[in-house]
């Protein structure tokens, strides 16, 4: 499905300009929009493919098809930037992308940053600004297929071949807090909690891809803790992070946890220190990380 544009007066939006709505000139003279670097989304949807836009004949490298993107704010981070411009030139919901790698293209002088996440709550795209013919979710496979701009057809032919790499980290909380002598035996439910909200923050932020294995860029695994004994008192999860509590034995739940994400096509790491339940989980497909990993990450 794609939305055609409604006539505009106005090429831009009247009112103050932000300061990094400007031009980058390049060494060798090429222009680059954004003086604080440019970020876009590539919001993928399992059913319906990648949502593009279709720019007006006006823009920089008119007629072509990218993604929904522009100026990043003076202080705003690369993430946040691509998701506030990807409402206002789509109107992508608020919520409705779900982070999952940050790719970079870094000129020294200027950057341009593109958010691949999925589409956890489905929406139709709305033309809200001057800058797009039509907007248009469309087959993976098909994309190449559109003319493309050139920077973004440089990025695809990076980033295609990641889409289906999902990440999942999936946390043996008792191993976790147990490992650190800090009084946790007094307050099972209240460490979990500390725990849970410690991975909420580093959901947020990301993790390297060497720290994982993955191809290099920031990835923002799914992130599910297992939580067993007193400890399942500890309340919901932070924001990012699921929360699954052991009804018996907590392994067994690990196990049956990595094997739902296994089958779910997600490249899982098990987080623990426990050596049987590392051999369990090794031999249904997923890696290990210990505890120590974890605790570097947090700090």
């Amino acid at each position: 499905m794609s939305i055609e544009q409604p006539h505009f007066e106005h090429r831009r939006p009247l009112g103050p300009r932000d300061p990094g709505d400007a031009w980058v000139v390049a060494p060798s003279g090429e222009r680059y929009w954004g003086a604080f670097g440019a970020a876009g989304l590539l919001a993928l949807d399992a059913e319906r493919g990648v949502l593009l836009q279709h720019r007006v004949s006006w823009s920089h490298y008119g007629d072509t098809w990218a993604l929904p993107g522009g100026a990043r704010h003076e202080g705003e981070s690369a993430g946040d930037g691509a998701l506030r411009e990807a409402a206002e030139e789509a109107g992508v919901p608020d919520g409705a992308v779900r982070p999952r790698l940050l790719s970079v293209l870094d000129l020294d002088y200027w950057s341009y940053t593109t958010l691949v996440g999925d589409v956890v709550h489905p929406f139709e795209p709305t033309i809200s600004d001057p800058e797009s013919r039509e907007l248009a979710w469309v087959p993976v496979a098909a994309v190449v297929d559109k003319p493309l701009h050139p920077g973004f057809a440089a990025s695809w032919a990076l980033l295609q071949p990641l889409l289906g790499v999902r990440p999942a980290v999936v946390v043996d909380a008792a191993n976790v807090v147990g490992s650190v002598p800090d009084g946790w035996w007094h307050d099972r439910p209240g460490a979990a909690r500390r725990l849970i909200d410690r991975i909420g923050l580093l959901a947020a932020a990301g993790v390297s891809a060497a720290s994982l294995d993955l191809p290099e860029h920031t990835w923002f695994p799914e992130w599910t803790v297992v939580v067993e004994g007193q400890a399942r008192a500890a309340g919901d999860g932070a924001d990012r992070v699921e929360v699954v509590r052991a009804a018996a034995s907590g392994d067994d739940s690990i196990v049956a946890e990595t094997e739902r994400l296994l089958a779910a096509e997600r490249t899982v790491t098990v987080v623990t220190s426990d050596r049987e339940l590392a051999r369990r989980v090794t031999a249904a497909g997923a890696a290990v990380r210990g505890t120590r990993w974890l605790l570097d990450q947090l700090s």
